[in-house]
């Protein structure tokens, strides 16, 4: 026990002069983090606006980090790229704020199916259905479907939705097909494009 308080105590006297940096960049992580919560209930625009008033108060403060300086500048590079969908979040309701939210998603959508099917690799059907069941999966899970909500479905959509996947169904037929025996498969589409079009 002596040790380890012995060791505790040596840490702390060797990262000391770190502290004071530290403290300052964590008031600010705590500011954005707060801003992102967005408990005041703002808009996407309301919430764009406040964060990128902290990251100009950010810019302006960088030499205030001290040895967290470089910190700062990574921070600031990895918000600009994510920046084109970091407030899609509070445009669309329901839609989770973090990475960590959106596996979460798809780890519910993946252990969902792994129970029904005992498989414990994605099933074929989840690749070539994967935006349609996945999106079914989610929101039933969400919230109960109405009859009535299905009914006031757009058919066309659903039938060009259906024709999609039908497509990429064949594609993966064919491609299978391909890979058992490429040569008989080939010659089936030799011998299709040198049939005449009309009889003779």
């Amino acid at each position: 026990m002596r040790r380890i308080a012995s060791l505790i105590r040596r840490g702390l006297e060797r990262t000391r002069p770190l502290w004071p940096d530290v403290g300052r960049a964590y008031r600010w992580l705590r500011a954005a983090a707060h801003i992102l919560a967005n408990r005041a209930g703002l808009d996407a625009a309301g919430v764009q606006a406040r964060y990128e008033r902290l990251l100009a108060a950010w810019a302006g403060q960088r030499g205030e980090a001290g040895t967290l300086a470089v910190a700062v500048d990574h921070f600031m590079k990895v918000t600009a790229s994510y920046r084109p969908g970091l407030f899609h979040c509070y445009q669309v309701e329901g839609l989770p704020r973090t990475n960590n939210g959106l596996e979460q998603l798809f780890g519910a959508h993946r252990h969902h199916e792994r129970r029904a099917t005992g498989r414990k690799t994605a099933s074929p059907a989840l690749v070539l259905r994967g935006a349609v069941r996945l999106v079914a999966g989610v929101v039933a899970r969400a919230r109960p479907v109405t009859a009535r909500e299905l009914a006031a479905a757009d058919r066309q959509r659903w039938m060009e939705l259906r024709a999609g996947l039908e497509r990429r169904r064949r594609a993966r037929v064919m491609r299978h097909r391909f890979r058992q025996d490429p040569d008989a498969f080939l010659a089936r589409i030799e011998q299709r494009l040198l049939q005449p079009t009309l009889p003779p």
